[in-house]
């Protein structure tokens, strides 16, 4: 078998882990599959005959040119004319292409999508390939344009914006995400008691004009459990995008379609109960939040010394 034949069938073997890197980086999978594909067409043009290890060549190639992607393409925004926009974007079966976008972000998290979103490309590139890929940071380095050390550095400020900073201990940290987890589980399901056992009493949900786009006939705020869940009941195919997040360094969640911001609900709580939801759709009140994700620390990762593999999925 000759050099080109070897290489073919290795890029074969690694195509779902390259793509995967990629949807990453990107965030879109049609973004990732063109970066798959640049790949292999780098990767055919260059002497492989000579790489003692082909996947982290392959994954540095993948890196490159998602780097040259994210620092070319312009910040694209999906805009929906209003949120009934968003209930066309979620199937109306449950046998899911494996392939669909939608399917894959949410394999990824969406919240770390949406988090990741916010980072500049270095940043993103660094992060992605060491904290998710284990990628050593000297071929970082080759990948940034710049030093072992200041990719490190893009790899640690990134991680400190990503994980965000929770204003509050560990215990309350947990307590908030359990309850958002138990409410965004109640709105997926439409399960009525469910909610109305979340909700606090005289729970208020208020909303911006942006958030409200389309939907003349709702009222920008409601209150009372009841309302609330009722409300809340209509929204099962919106609640299908939404994730914990941390929000200005409380629990809420965002509400990201194939990753891309649409919404984020600030959640007051007390107790174990939800007593106000604010949901904010306004570009500019989007940009100033402070997002990171919800994950409740634990001892392992708090002392783990070495690249941090991230569990993405319910990130």
């Amino acid at each position: 078998m000759n050099d080109q034949a070897q290489l073919a069938e290795h890029f074969d073997r690694s195509r779902g882990h390259l793509r995967g890197v990629a949807f990453r980086m990107l965030g879109s999978a049609d973004e990732a599959d063109d970066a798959v594909q640049e790949t292999w067409l780098r990767a055919c043009r260059a002497d492989a005959g000579s790489v003692d290890n082909l996947t982290a060549w392959l994954t540095t190639i993948t890196g490159r040119v998602c780097l040259d992607m994210l620092r070319s393409r312009s910040r694209r925004r999906e805009d929906f004319a209003d949120l009934t926009e968003l209930d066309m974007l979620a199937p109306h079966d449950e046998a899911a292409d494996p392939a669909d976008e939608a399917v894959l972000a949410d394999s990824v998290g969406l919240a770390l999508l949406v988090v990741l979103d916010t980072l500049g490309p270095a940043e993103r590139a660094a992060f992605v390939l060491h904290d998710l890929f284990a990628v050593p940071f000297d071929e970082i380095a080759v990948i940034v344009e710049r030093s072992p050390a200041a990719a490190k550095k893009l790899a640690s400020r990134a991680r400190r914006r990503v994980h965000g900073t929770a204003d509050m201990s560990s215990s309350d940290l947990a307590r908030q995400r359990a309850v958002v987890d138990a409410f965004l589980a109640a709105s997926r399901a439409g399960d009525l008691d469910a909610l109305l056992a979340v909700l606090a009493p005289g729970v208020v949900r208020r909303a911006d004009y942006a958030a409200l786009r389309g939907q003349a006939k709702v009222p920008a705020e409601v209150q009372g459990a009841r309302a609330v869940a009722e409300e809340t009941r209509t929204n099962i195919r919106r609640a299908r995008f939404a994730w914990p997040a941390l929000v200005n360094g409380a629990v809420g969640a965002v509400i990201a379609p194939r990753g891309r911001l649409l919404l984020v609900l600030e959640i007051g709580i007390a107790g174990d109960r939800i007593t106000s939801i604010e949901v904010i759709g306004d570009p500019a009140r989007l940009k100033g939040i402070r997002l990171g994700l919800a994950n409740v620390p634990s001892p392992a990762v708090a002392t783990s010394s070495g690249p941090r593999q991230l569990s993405v999925q319910g990130a």
